[in-house]
């Protein structure tokens, strides 16, 4: 089970253990890096300027859109993780929220361009991931996008196959999605693999119909 405090004791080292785990291409961060700027570049070329950020941690992707000058709302988990992002981003809208619990009531009449989500969805099981990724839906504008950048995997077998060779370093309290399973519940979904352990997937909102597309 998720505990802030634990992530507030994190907070202050998460950036440099994810560039260690990156720069050796080991699970869990292979690919880390790249994941975010994939997510950069599809963001940048879509249109529109408001952006919502769900588990931004230390906003390693968003100060990036921030400065960019995007208007950034953002939820997270830990208080400490809130402050480091608040100084990168002061004029940002930083909420201290468990996306578990889905978003919070203050935003329900509030509309997004983009709603990002790195390194943070593994946190809900694959049952929790798809209602969750329902309930993103309603908060997107027409051609609006969803972003979601993850430990994830084309196929069970390439998850099985990782959590073998990864052995202690496994976690086996997170959830990584697994492409081919996720997108039969959403049709238009597209995933991209980025690294043997990481990839992104883009749902995009094609009003009227409700229906989602790939690009």
């Amino acid at each position: 089970m998720r505990n802030n405090q634990e992530f507030d004791l994190w907070a202050d080292g998460y950036d440099a253990s994810v560039n260690l785990s990156n720069a050796s291409g080991s699970y869990p961060f292979a690919g880390y890096q790249e994941v975010l700027d994939r997510i950069y570049e599809i963001v940048r070329k879509a249109c529109g300027k408001q952006i919502l950020d769900i588990g931004f941690g230390t906003a390693v992707l968003t100060a990036k859109l921030y400065q960019d000058g995007y208007t950034i709302t953002g939820i997270d988990f830990s208080k400490r993780m809130i402050e480091i992002a608040q100084q990168k981003m002061p004029g940002a809208r930083l909420i201290q929220y468990d996306f578990c619990q889905g978003l919070p009531n203050c935003l329900s009449s509030t509309l997004f361009d983009a709603i990002i989500c790195t390194y943070a969805i593994h946190h809900l099981t694959d049952e929790q991931k798809i209602c969750f990724l329902k309930t993103l839906c309603r908060y997107l504008t027409p051609g609006g996008k969803i972003l979601v950048g993850d430990v994830s995997f084309s196929t069970r077998a390439e998850l099985e196959a990782c959590k073998k060779s990864s052995g202690d370093a496994w976690d086996d309290e997170e959830f990584y999605f697994v492409a081919d399973e996720i997108c039969a519940a959403f049709p238009f979904a597209k995933y991209e693999k980025i690294s043997h352990c990481a990839g992104v997937l883009l749902l995009e909102n094609t009003a009227p119909t409700g229906r989602f597309r790939t690009e």
